[in-house]
């Protein structure tokens, strides 16, 4: 085992873990963060999307020996009131349905957000493609985004 300091939600945080540990676990078993989830194990399912440097990265597959000093910002990190355009959109349109892939869904559609203000839909599919949702609330994950633009436009037009 070795120790690791991580830079978790602007936070430095010591985990001592493997070399190879996944961040994932590193965030769910050693610091309780579980708001980012298991999914698939292998990187495709995007329920463990968190951000690394501000960019979506799959935290099952990243070993914590390979984050360094970048920043990683967790569902929980996004914003401690659950104020964020997006987790305002997600409770006001009801988006989830078990709610289990939704802090990957966040976490990505933050970042799209982030290079596209006002997405279309083309560019809201594209990025999201690689976010699976059992319940197949895509229809209502697209609305939310859309709406979390509408919602963080209004707050730039007040400044």
């Amino acid at each position: 085992m070795s120790q690791y300091t991580l830079n978790v939600n602007g936070q430095a945080r010591a985990v001592d873990v493997e070399a190879d540990t996944p961040l994932l676990w590193a965030l769910r078993d050693t610091l309780g963060l579980v708001g980012t989830k298991y999914g698939c194990g292998m990187g495709v399912c995007g329920a463990c999307t968190v951000h690394v440097d501000g960019q979506p990265a799959r935290a099952c597959q990243l070993p914590v020996s390979g984050v360094g000093k970048a920043k990683i910002t967790t569902i929980e990190g996004l914003d401690p009131r659950a104020a964020h355009p997006l987790q305002q959109a997600w409770q006001e349109l009801d988006v989830p349905q078990c709610g289990y892939c939704q802090g990957g869904q966040i976490m990505t559609a933050c970042a799209l957000l982030r290079q596209h203000p006002r997405p279309s839909d083309a560019q809201i599919d594209e990025a999201m493609a690689g976010n699976l949702c059992r319940c197949a609330t895509y229809v209502r994950i697209r609305a939310g985004i859309h709406r979390a633009a509408e919602i963080a436009g209004k707050g730039k037009d007040k400044r």
